[in-house]
């Protein structure tokens, strides 16, 4: 790669700052992430990290607070932002008075997960979403938790409600044999339907008496997501210009998402069974 590239290629952090770099992207599993920003940004180096920020809220707090000593530039990989649909869902929701939002995001359980739960693998994607389609804080939440396939939950439902009244849903599991990601928004005058794989977006409105409407589809782009992401990461650190998502909207996620764990008692209760049952049988008791 390094050859393809034209570029040199190390075998840890330390290496890469040493070759004097001004930016860097973190994509490591989530609990190197604290770690690694913060001997970045102590470099002086503008960091991208991959959702969620960090994982817990102390650890995400530590690397925004850090990045403001150091003034370099922070921005969060919920790359779900740059998503043409959800950006054409976001336009059209401009001037709108949101009602309600509900979100389907699921898919079947990836081989690769372990350390975390579906709730910080996925259901952060829709958190950070509600925040930005709204612009309101999510001020009261009402999760249901189950673990199924693995230690960590893989079925979430999770209701909010944001500092602006508006009511959300997020249905998320790894159960499903096949991927899904739908939006449904419901507003005053117009209800939105998209695909976020697909990428079609359906706008109805016109609402009548005698329960006709107005539908058409809405213009989308075509933008690669990951490689938007990257080019505005670029932007931020070479021009200064505040992140498409900051460190404190990552925060924020994160501090939601970890609330509905906390919040769901007999998910809790289920895996501290879980574990003192593995404990057990480990020690042979």
């Amino acid at each position: 790669m390094s050859d393809v590239l034209g570029c040199e290629a190390v075998n840890s952090l330390d290496a890469l700052l040493d070759l004097g770099i001004q930016a860097v992207s973190i994509a490591a599993p989530t609990h190197f992430h604290h770690e690694l920003a913060l001997k970045a940004i102590s470099r002086g180096v503008h960091v991208l990290v991959e959702k969620p920020i960090a994982s817990t809220v102390e650890e995400g707090r530590a690397i925004v607070a850090a990045a403001r000593r150091h003034n370099v530039s922070l921005m969060v990989g919920h790359v779900e932002r740059f998503n043409p649909a959800v950006q054409s869902i976001k336009d059209a929701l401009r001037g709108e008075e949101i009602l309600s939002i509900g979100i389907t995001r699921v898919g079947p359980f990836p081989p690769r997960m372990s350390n975390v739960g579906i709730v910080i693998d996925l259901a952060v994607h829709d958190i950070d979403l509600i925040r930005w389609f709204t612009d309101a804080d999510i001020v009261e939440v009402q999760p249901m938790l189950a673990s199924t396939l693995a230690q960590n939950e893989d079925i979430a439902l999770l209701q909010f409600r944001t500092q602006s009244g508006v009511l959300a849903q997020i249905n998320t599991n790894w159960l499903t044999p096949f991927k899904a990601r739908t939006v449904h928004v419901a507003t005053r005058k117009k209800y939105i339907a998209a695909d976020l794989l697909t990428r079609q977006v359906t706008e109805c409105f016109g609402f009548q008496p005698d329960g006709s409407y107005s539908m058409r589809h809405l213009s989308v782009g075509h933008a690669e997501p990951l490689r938007a992401e990257l080019l505005a990461f670029v932007k931020c650190a070479r021009e200064g210009t505040p992140p498409v998502v900051s460190g404190e909207e990552g925060v924020a996620s994160i501090e939601v998402a970890m609330r509905c764990l906390d919040q769901d008692s007999n998910y809790l209760r289920n895996i501290r069974g879980a574990e003192q049952r593995s404990f057990a049988r480990t020690a042979g008791y």
